[in-house]
């Protein structure tokens, strides 16, 4: 009998350490937040779904589940501008003749309640450059919003309010919907609150070039789901919904010429809101992953040119040396039809995929290499400083201010410029730097007359300044040129 109990606890001991083990391997230096207050993850009822076209019994249910968890956001904008005055500067020298402007404006949108804890997804354009936001339920209640933080890649915002008795949205699969299902929009466009309009989807994996004009970067990740759902202004950041009341998508834009509704509307695919919200919650920022490729659309152009078998999968033109697919043995001229087991045909598509991981995520690709033979690559997904950890906000507020990152200069930028010091903009999102006009490649010498030694210093300087900024510039052809904004 004891030798019983002895070898059960040995089994028991035995089967306890690879759990144990594999849960140190998994587990993450960080706290989930979001797995905690986002209950909509929790709301999906655990049944399968057709996605056929419901009768009207289905549109009712849908409608009075959905219209409690949309709000609509109001925004009040203030922008200050520091126009020069030439002749002043020419008595008492550059910088000295600045004349402060204020312009206030207003703008409204709709959002999303995703958490009985206050917080809410809407759209970044909806609320970019608020000086104050305000959230209106329902009900008519009306609450202060902070705003958590942003992406304007994939253009979500994530807002926080504090109420009680919140109603979040069930969480769908936007992987399950497919083309000519149902799905209803919901609102407040022209400020007609708790609007909902009906259609089908008409198309996935929609990119429209959209997003990259605005963050003026190649960063943007578009695969929206295109419905014809009337849609209008107003519709920005709220719900696109399945039959069942699930979020399936986040309003996001119109196809029109006119700026009203035309027959198409496009969602962000809830699947890649659903890790965007998250890693603002948890990190602050978007722990964005790259595969180190240039991908494109295969054509016919493309698939006469480079010999290939069809025009299925996205055409790899080139590999970033000492990227995650460099190091995993890819070439450039291959196709990559698989992301794990989902085929993929567009740009757009695999975009979407690798969106919804982080840097430090193993991903397996089925490739056609250049000589037509499949392979099977387990990438390394890294950060586009090429890492795979992950870096919380306050990490990268440190060389980071006004939607800029700042690195340093190197000995031959400052040799070639002719300067001593200063910091170089390295990337630049939806923020008052971008708004003034500055770009990327720009040398900040100079704040508010006072010699810049490094990016962070410059980056903590911004971030507490309150009122006039006076920058020198250099650009790239060494030229100096002076610029004055408000805080």
């Amino acid at each position: 009998m004891n030798n019983t109990w002895k070898f059960l606890g040995i089994g028991i001991l035995g089967g306890l350490i690879p759990y144990a083990f594999g849960y140190m391997l998994h587990s993450s230096p960080y706290s989930s937040l979001s797995e905690e207050v986002i209950d909509g993850n929790r709301l999906v009822k655990p049944v399968s779904y057709s996605g056929m076209p419901a009768g009207s019994e289905g549109f009712i249910e849908a409608s009075e589940g959905s219209i409690n968890s949309v709000v609509h956001v109001t925004t009040k904008i203030v922008r200050t501008t520091v126009q020069r005055d030439a002749m002043y500067e020419f008595f008492y020298g550059p910088g000295t003749g600045g004349r402060e402007y204020k312009q206030y404006g207003s703008g409204s949108g709709s959002g999303v309640i995703v958490s009985s804890e206050g917080y809410i997804v809407t759209n970044n354009h909806v609320i970019e450059g608020a000086s104050e936001i305000e959230v209106i339920l329902n009900d008519n209640s009306k609450y202060s919003a902070v705003l958590v933080g942003t992406d304007p890649s994939t253009d979500i915002a994530v807002l926080k309010i504090e109420a009680k008795g919140l109603r979040p949205m069930p969480l769908g699969n936007s992987d399950d919907i497919r083309v000519g299902e149902w799905v209803l929009a919901v609102g407040n466009p022209f400020n007609l609150t708790s609007t909902v309009t009906a259609g089908i989807v008409s198309a996935k994996a929609r990119n429209l070039n959209m997003l990259g004009d605005k963050t003026r970067n190649n960063m943007s990740i578009e695969s929206f789901i295109q419905t014809d759902a009337a849609v209008n202004p107003g519709n920005s950041g709220g719900a696109l919904v399945n039959t069942r009341g699930e979020l399936v998508g986040i309003n996001t834009a119109i196809a029109s010429q006119t700026g009203s509704y035309s027959g198409y509307s496009f969602a962000v695919p809830v699947n890649l809101v659903q890790k965007v919200m998250s890693d603002i919650i948890d990190f602050g920022i978007v722990q964005r992953a790259y595969l180190g490729v240039e991908i494109a659309d295969i054509n016919q152009e493309i698939k006469e040119k480079n010999n290939l078998a069809s025009t299925r999968g996205v055409f790899i033109s080139n590999v970033t040396e000492d990227g995650g697919s460099a190091k995993a043995g890819i070439k450039a001229n291959s196709v990559i039809t698989k992301i794990g087991s989902r085929e993929v045909n567009s740009v757009a598509a695999l975009q979407e995929e690798v969106g919804r991981r982080r840097p430090g995520d193993k991903v397996t690709l089925t490739i056609l290499n250049p000589k037509g033979e499949e392979e099977i690559k387990e990438v390394v997904l890294r950060s586009a400083e090429g890492q795979t950890t992950l870096k919380t906000k306050e990490e990268i507020s440190k060389t980071s201010a006004l939607g800029a990152t700042f690195v340093p200069l190197t000995a031959q930028e400052k040799k070639e410029l002719n300067i001593d010091g200063g910091v170089k903009i390295k990337s630049l999102d939806s923020g008052k730097l971008k708004s003034e006009g500055l770009e990327a490649g720009m040398v900040i010498y100079k704040i508010n007359y006072e010699a810049v030694a490094s990016p962070e210093s410059l980056a903590t300087k911004l971030n507490s300044l309150h009122g006039d900024v006076f920058l020198v510039i250099v650009l790239e052809n060494g030229q100096k040129v002076y610029h004055g904004f408000g805080l």
